[in-house]
């Protein structure tokens, strides 16, 4: 599971096209791949309005769909990618699978776990510790949620701009 930084960057490419599915969708920007001995086994990305499931974030839906390549809940020997650090939940799914490796794009400041503001995947009071490394292609990571997010807040303040101008104009004509 020595990837060269040429083979991180290409997985994580991989992550971010996932990521793309999410936006088409108008989801939350975020894609996840498994790979194991150089092969994706496992693919996701945020679909949790899509398929309304809370829990259809893209490290849960790349776990689920590597169990069924393999065979078998461990996965053993693999590296996830994932272009936004996990949450707690996925954290969590990331030990139960057994993932050794996990390689993340860009911090999560307000729901990351690990490395900002928990540390689930390292903790050494849990039987499983995971290696993370964090930082592959980190701007392009970032710059497709901060657009996400960007994008969402002009989409509300024209919406609620087109509504004052309805409202001014059902005041003129009364």
């Amino acid at each position: 599971m020595d990837y060269t930084l040429e083979e991180k960057e290409g997985f994580m490419r991989e992550a971010l096209r996932e990521a793309q599915l999410s936006l088409q969708k108008e989801e939350i920007p975020i894609g996840c791949i498994i790979v194991h001995e150089g092969q994706i086994i496992g693919r996701g990305h945020n679909a949790r309005e899509e398929l309304n499931q809370a829990v259809m974030h893209a490290e849960i839906m790349a776990i689920n769909q590597a169990n069924a390549t393999v065979g078998n809940w461990r996965l053993l020997d693999c590296t996830l990618f994932v272009t936004i650090e996990p949450c707690v939940m996925c954290s969590g799914a990331i030990g139960l699978a057994r993932l050794p490796q996990v390689i993340y794009g860009a911090k999560n400041p307000k729901f990351g776990a690990a490395g900002s503001l928990y540390n689930i995947l390292t903790d050494e009071r849990l039987n499983h510790r995971v290696q993370v490394e964090t930082g592959i292609l980190e701007e392009d990571c970032a710059q497709i949620m901060q657009d996400f997010f960007r994008l969402g807040r002009a989409k509300k303040k024209e919406a609620k701009a087109r509504e004052k101008a309805l409202l001014l104009l059902a005041d003129e004509s009364d």
